[in-house]
């Protein structure tokens, strides 16, 4: 054999190795592989859960065993990913926005876990279901408020971006300027709700062009918490609306008054007020809603904003206020513009949940935790075991 010969079948041995080292990498890859880089990627980008076997009919008990099963594995499966980077929770600002994303679109995608109006789509969501969406077409924002969640500081931010609010011709800049009458004045904001009016048939699709387009972005608290401070702030003080429209029925039916003063200072003169009970029983009471639907104040979040209709770019907190909103503004690239307005730190603590709530029944908390359970589960906030139990 020539050294021609030789020099063909070392570089025949050579390439078929090379093709073989190939496959065995391939192979390697295609089992090992893509597991590695699924642990690596998973914290940086949302990612949907396999949906759960359907529940049988009837099959009541496999329902609640299915969410807490869900529950655990979403829980679980952070925690271990946080154990093992030695941080009990995130602190990355990107990070914390991925996972609360991923929860809010697994449970969307989950088919065990249901809830009234999860399953429609956004064309069947009714206009006026849509007066939540504020839309600010100069910078490509769509905000979804939800009341007692600080929303009387992102309205104000949406008034200076948009600039649909001017003091003797100058737009707005600073958000603490402007008055908080204007602020809570629909006529003030662009929302979907008005779409219909402007663009007539071709609303809902200008609709859905903007909503693919745009940052769209929403901010939530505990839900129990919430429904504290909405009655605090409707309830202990004096507000002469939520006395005639809410407070006289309610002391009417349950706190067994026929006479009631006509004004909510000759009520509180005379010591007369709604109590948290009486808020609580006017919530679980079927009757409620057959006369209309839930006040903004505590309807639940899932009903004002359709997380599972509208892909949300940014689930902001309460809780983490002050750091979601400076990452928010610096995403929507608006941080130069203005500043978020500082957060008013005696708000409504979670602490106080068990004291507010001791002298609730137990099954009414039960119903009540039934009642908003979508709101705590979509947004990522614990079943609150110590109030759901003796």
């Amino acid at each position: 054999m020539d050294t021609m010969t030789k020099s063909r079948f070392f570089r025949l041995w050579l390439v078929l190795g090379s093709v073989f080292m190939i496959l065995l990498i391939i192979v390697y890859w295609d089992n090992m592989g893509t597991a590695h880089f699924y642990l690596h990627t998973s914290l940086s980008r949302p990612h949907i859960l396999e949906p759960f076997p359907s529940p049988k009919p009837g099959d009541e008990k496999y329902f609640t065993a299915s969410i807490e099963e869900i529950l655990e594995k979403l829980l679980s499966a952070h925690a271990k990913q946080n154990v093992l980077m030695g941080k009990k929770q995130s602190p990355d600002p990107d990070r914390r926005q991925a996972e609360r994303r991923s929860v809010l679109r697994g449970f969307c995608a989950n088919a065990s876990f249901v809830f009234p109006t999860k399953e429609r789509s956004f064309d069947d969501i009714p206009n006026y279901e849509l007066n939540h969406l504020i839309v600010d077409d100069r910078h490509g924002v769509i905000y979804c408020y939800v009341p007692k969640v600080a929303c009387t500081n992102w309205k104000r931010v949406m008034i200076v971006l948009s600039q649909s609010l001017s003091d003797q011709g100058t737009p707005y800049r600073d958000p603490l300027d402007i008055p908080r009458e204007y602020v809570h004045n629909s006529s003030t904001h662009l929302t979907f709700n008005k779409f219909w009016r402007r663009y007539g048939k071709f609303s809902r699709h200008l609709m859905k062009v903007k909503l693919k387009k745009y940052t769209k972005f929403l901010f939530v608290r505990d839900p129990f918490v919430r429904l504290i401070s909405a009655f605090r702030s409707k309830f202990e003080l004096e507000n002469e609306e939520f006395y005639q429209k809410f407070a006289i029925p309610m002391l009417k039916m349950y706190s067994n008054h026929t006479s009631l003063p006509k004004s909510v200072s000759e009520a509180f003169s005379a010591g007369l007020k709604v109590s948290f009970a009486n808020f609580i029983q006017y919530l679980l009471d079927p009757h409620t809603e057959k006369l209309a639907p839930f006040n903004e104040h505590w309807r639940q979040v899932h009903r004002l904003c359709h997380p599972c209709q509208i892909d949300y770019d940014f689930v902001g907190k309460l809780e983490t206020l002050d750091q979601d909103a400076t990452q928010l503004l610096r995403l929507l690239k608006v941080d130069k513009l203005l500043q978020f307005p500082p957060s008013y730190r005696n708000r409504t603590a979670s602490s106080w949940e068990e004291g507010w709530f001791a002298k609730i029944p137990l099954a009414w908390r039960q119903q009540l935790y039934k009642l908003y359970e979508a709101d705590f589960v979509l947004f990522g906030y614990p079943k609150p075991e110590h109030l759901l139990r003796d």
